[in-house]
């Protein structure tokens, strides 16, 4: 999240007065991520009572294509009892909205804001509990109608290398090595895992609890069609070590996973395959770390994050192995 464009006061009480949700009375914007520019916007509810919404404007790595995709799945997912936000369609039904905004057309949308915070030191019984949704989540999932390719995916990431070709060591100069391990995991890269729609960006911050409960599960922007046990993978870099990567929480990775497999158990070759999906989640999120290290606006309001978190984590699961997932 993160809020690369304007909207003025006026301009955004009558792009709020096309939903159904009363009369806008606070939009602050969210500065954390760096995908998309959102704000939480406080309405007076229809009863009077006050309500509560995030409005997200799609920037240069959400396609508008791929918006009923993204905007249907919540919805599938919320029918179907999963802990996640409904979108909110406006007056004419529509899930979401284009707008033009400085000469230049984005579509816009509005969610359901869910209770709940997410966890800066999670603990094992939260960690449980978030392997569960996310088994619940892919459960779900395997009767959504609609299928996507993951744009992060391994087949994407050589793109990354090559816009930071030549640039690596601005950021560090140990990353010079990142392409060859590139080209290392995808020639491994697992083939005929059990797949669904996944989350694929199940960090802490994306997941909202009440106390050791799972309340929410946010920002599915990044969904596609992946392997489950790839999303199982991310989850496990984002929960089981500390922000910098260089300390790993073994209770915590398995609790994780303990949680996911009380809902649904791993097939042996998914099992296998979570040593080599680690390495494959760290390099991910190092890549696009690093292209938007080098490559963010620097008036954006966002925070920049380290890439080198995420070599921190993929230096543990190259040195570790399979005892990691014992």
């Amino acid at each position: 999240m993160a809020v690369y464009t304007r909207i003025g006061a006026e301009d955004m009480a009558a792009l709020i007065a096309q939903f159904d949700v009363g009369t806008l009375t606070s939009a602050k914007g969210i500065a954390e991520g760096v995908s998309n520019s959102n704000w939480l916007i406080e309405t007076t509810g229809t009863d009077g009572c006050g309500a509560r919404f995030i409005l997200t404007v799609y920037e240069e790595r959400t396609e508008v294509e791929d918006l009923p995709f993204f905007l249907g799945l919540l919805d599938h997912l919320a029918a179907a009892g999963c802990p996640v936000p409904r979108t909110i369609h406006d007056r004419s039904g529509a899930a979401f909205r284009q707008i033009e905004m400085g000469g230049e057309v984005k579509s816009l949308a509005l969610i359901e804001f869910l209770p709940g915070v997410s966890a800066d030191n999670p603990t094992s019984a939260q960690a449980h509990a978030v392997g569960g949704a996310m088994a619940q989540i892919h459960r779900a999932a395997q009767d959504f109608g609609m299928s996507r390719k993951n744009g992060m995916g391994h087949a994407a990431w050589r793109g990354f290398v090559e816009s930071c070709q030549g640039r690596w060591a601005e950021i560090d100069p140990k990353l010079e090595a990142v392409p060859g391990l590139v080209d290392e995991v995808i020639a491994d890269w697992p083939r005929e895992l059990p797949q669904s729609v996944i989350h694929a960006d199940l960090f802490p911050d994306n997941v909202l609890l009440m106390g050791d409960a799972v309340s929410g599960l946010i920002d599915f922007y990044f969904a596609c069609t992946e392997p489950m046990a790839y999303d199982l993978a991310v989850a496990h870099a984002a929960w089981s070590f500390s922000p910098d990567g260089k300390r790993h929480d073994a209770a915590i990775g398995r609790a994780l996973i303990e949680g996911y497999e009380a809902v649904r158990p791993l097939t042996q070759i998914e099992r296998n395959a979570l040593p080599l999906l680690a390495q494959g989640a760290s390099l991910r999120f190092l890549l696009t770390r690093a292209y938007d290290w080098l490559n963010t606006p620097v008036d954006a309001l966002v925070t920049r994050k380290d890439p080198c978190a995420f070599w921190n984590r993929l230096a543990f699961y190259r040195e570790n192995g399979a005892s990691v997932f014992a």
